[in-house]
């Protein structure tokens, strides 16, 4: 099941993807369910899913919002491909964990905004995985059962500002920047971590990066296991799972995003995440 956040009307709500169109399962809960992560956090109870009639909603009859517009936290993994590591004798012994604001976040289809004081805007493709279960302290062998789903990311980064000092931060935050979507699939849906799953990012429809998740240094029930020990995970909670080489900055000469460039990020299973850059007003 793709599950997906959205706007009709000025009225936020969620649902589901179905057969080219969208089922509003917020107002078919009768309020019960207000926004996709009370949903979640319910355990994404099928019952609901069963219940729910033909589709009310096509694509072009809403705008869509990120797949999780309030989650209680956005924890970004950098560096976490093989790809990237010219030596593996310099592996990171730990993961190098930074966080994103969700008001920085834009959905499927938003324009991906080049901020006024930088010409310097990359993109990456990334895995995001959500939080369905609550937990502290969670074990590896039992992290698994903490996820809902997955979907992509596009973590947009403006490196200049990435580089003011050792903390991300400023880069990783500009409004209008991480694009996430279009929907979340349902764990179950997939083999992930089991089986590598293809991820390919293009700009312009060139193919700038291309790896495979099984080829991440730190997997996703390390980076559960290892971000609930200082933090406490909960339903709705969002793990991006870092990104692999061919980025624009690693690129000679650098290939930098300008107002007009497409991004589109595809993973294996889940669909492709598009945005198209725009200029800030």
């Amino acid at each position: 099941m793709k599950l997906l956040s959205f706007v009709n009307n000025g009225r936020p709500s969620w649902g589901a993807a179905v057969g080219g169109g969208i089922l509003d399962l917020g107002a078919f809960s009768g309020g019960q369910f207000p926004d996709l992560k009370s949903f979640i956090a319910a355990g994404l109870p099928q019952d609901l899913l069963a219940a729910a009639g033909a589709p009310e909603f096509g694509f072009d009859d809403v705008e869509l919002a990120p797949v999780i517009p309030n989650p209680a936290k956005i924890v970004m993994a950098a560096v976490n491909y093989y790809d990237d590591m010219t030596d593996h004798s310099t592996l990171p012994a730990y993961p190098v964990l930074f966080l994103r604001l969700p008001s920085s976040q834009i959905a499927h289809g938003a324009p991906l905004i080049e901020p006024r004081s930088s010409q310097k805007l990359d993109f990456e493709g990334e895995l995001a995985v959500i939080i369905g279960r609550e937990g502290r302290h969670i074990p590896s062998e039992k992290a698994m059962s903490h996820v809902a789903g997955y979907s992509i990311y596009n973590d947009g980064s403006v490196r200049d500002w990435q580089k003011h000092s050792h903390q991300f931060t400023p880069g990783k935050n500009f409004t209008g920047t991480g694009s996430f979507g279009p929907w979340m699939v349902e764990a179950g849906d997939l083999p992930i971590p089991q089986v590598g799953v293809s991820l390919v990012t293009r700009v312009n429809g060139v193919e700038k990066q291309r790896t495979d998740t099984s080829r991440m240094i730190f997997d996703i029930p390390y980076l559960i296991s290892y971000i609930s020990t200082f933090a406490p995970l909960e339903a709705g909670d969002v793990i991006v799972t870092g990104t692999c080489t061919g980025f624009g900055a690693t690129r000679r000469p650098p290939e930098f995003l300008t107002p007009g460039d497409v991004v589109d990020v595809e993973i294996e299973g889940i669909g492709v995440l598009s945005n198209a850059v725009q200029a800030e007003a």
